[in-house]
């Protein structure tokens, strides 16, 4: 298979949607808990990018197989434009399989055993997020879902691979007795924090959702959009965008955020400009790329801004 096949098989193109939650966490470890493990972070840089491909392999697998709409089969789906073989696309989901998991175990060996059950719910939720009878993306679900698991998951776990486990969370065992220990305040800090990259994220499945809602329904896909309606679904697009400045805003406050995360508030502007042109149509071939846009817009900028505020630490 091509390189550029396989690329566009993984849709490379939206991996920021894992690249940021990452970036950020590892930030903020570094920010917040003044902590930084570059093996670590390495490690689970490779692991979770190779899983991201997987499930993304998974999904394109999966429309393919149970799309009811030949058109969409065989000139929409990547498989069916490519002509790319199933029983292929099946040996490199598994290689990558395996591949993350062996990465994911060598981090537990390396931090603590407690990774080994949230990877491992990530594991399952990844993998049926759209495999089996009805995965996740197929129901209302999908948006919480996969803002929760990529937006707040990958950030906290770039966080803990960094931070001695006894100051966020840990597992540990005593002949018979095992002791659960953790920071409360550190790990809701963690998820406040990363509350703007969980409603991006949620955004840019919201956004795929909504500009494909007539071709979901002819392929038996029940998403979001379907149940609230396509209006209230733009309104709820740009509800998650506004609220990511608030929560910016009050961590700040709250001293969990330096000042500096302040200048934030200077993408609006473009912001605004952003969401007006996907308010007045949600076309896929013009204005899913806005979901994109934002995400890029406001977490390049809080990456950016992050980083500065290290240098005032």
């Amino acid at each position: 298979m091509p390189i550029t096949t396989f690329f566009k098989l993984v849709e490379i193109q939206t991996k920021l949607a894992s690249l940021f939650p990452f970036l950020l966490g590892t930030l903020f470890a570094a920010y917040y808990f003044n902590a930084f493990n570059l093996v670590n972070t390495l490690i689970f840089f490779v692991a979770m990018l190779i899983f991201d491909m997987t499930t993304t392999a998974i999904n394109n697998l999966m429309d393919y197989q149970k799309a009811k709409d030949k058109g969409y089969k065989d000139e929409v789906n990547v498989i069916g434009q490519e002509k790319i073989s199933e029983k292929l696309i099946i040996r490199l989901i598994i290689g990558m399989l395996i591949a993350a998991m062996l990465l994911g175990i060598l981090l537990v060996f390396r931090t603590n055993i407690i990774l080994l059950v949230i990877g491992a719910g990530c594991f399952f939720i990844g993998v049926f997020y759209t495999f089996g009878p009805i995965p996740i993306s197929r129901m209302p679900l999908g948006e919480p879902i996969s803002g929760l698991v990529m937006g707040f998951g990958i950030f906290f776990i770039a966080a803990f691979v960094n931070v001695n486990d006894t100051n966020l969370l840990s597992l540990l065992f005593s002949k018979q007795s095992f002791i659960l220990e953790g920071n409360l305040v550190s790990i809701l800090s963690l998820f406040f924090v990363s509350l703007p990259t969980v409603f991006f994220i949620a955004n840019i499945m919201l956004a795929n959702n909504t500009c494909d809602l007539e071709q979901d329904i002819v392929n038996h896909r029940y998403t979001l959009p379907f149940y609230i309606g396509k209006k209230q679904a733009v309104r709820l697009f740009n509800v998650l965008v506004y609220l990511s400045y608030v929560v910016i805003v009050v961590a700040v406050l709250l001293g969990l955020l330096h000042p500096v995360l302040l200048l934030l508030l200077g993408t609006i502007i473009p912001m605004r400009k952003n969401l007006a042109l996907y308010n007045d149509k949600q076309v896929k071939s013009e204005t899913f790329v806005i979901a994109i846009k934002n995400i890029v817009l406001f977490s390049s900028s809080e990456v950016v801004l992050l980083a500065v505020s290290l240098l005032f630490k």
